[in-house]
């Protein structure tokens, strides 16, 4: 009988190691940002490739952490993340005269903030829009995230209208 004792617990800790495995293999450890990727059409999607392979290294002094699933897409830095998404689909608020708006460095943004303090700048006048979301606790620098970014912008997206 103890020898079935000390078998049982063994057979039922396999499952069980097996099932703890698994999950540690699946939860994430670094607390990566997360993103939708856009879908645009084959002409936007390669202006954004371009885009992708000039964005800066460092944005408002953070590091690159691309947010998952990866993306030719999309870009981030730092943790709190910020998020660069091209692609996006043009913002119903773009429609409203009363809109705000910013020019940094050549590169024209719709201004939005979020009810949860972060802000979500959108390009305009651009080939394809590009959506830039600076989480609440890192807006203090207010448009340096758009300075790092302007110069990738105005090279890899050219002025006009998107498709």
């Amino acid at each position: 009988m103890n020898s079935l004792r000390h078998r049982h617990p063994s057979v039922l800790g396999l499952p069980v190691l097996a099932l703890l495995i698994t999950a540690a293999g699946c939860s994430s450890a670094d607390d990566s940002a997360s993103a939708a990727v856009p879908s645009p059409g084959a002409k936007v999607t390669g202006l954004c490739r371009n885009l992708n392979k000039v964005l800066p290294s460092e944005v408002d002094g953070q590091g690159r952490r691309d947010p998952e699933p990866a993306s030719a897409l999309t870009a981030g830095w730092g943790n709190a993340a910020i998020i660069l998404r091209c692609g996006v689909v043009r913002p119903a608020k773009m429609n409203d005269p009363e809109a705000d708006g910013v020019e940094v460095n050549g590169v024209g943004w719709l201004l939005q903030k979020e009810d949860d303090g972060s802000f979500r700048f959108t390009t305009t006048l651009r080939r394809a829009y590009v959506e830039v979301t600076i989480p609440k606790d890192r807006t203090g620098d207010g448009m340096a995230p758009l300075v790092d970014l302007a110069k990738a912008v105005k090279k890899a997206i050219p002025a006009g209208i998107a498709d």
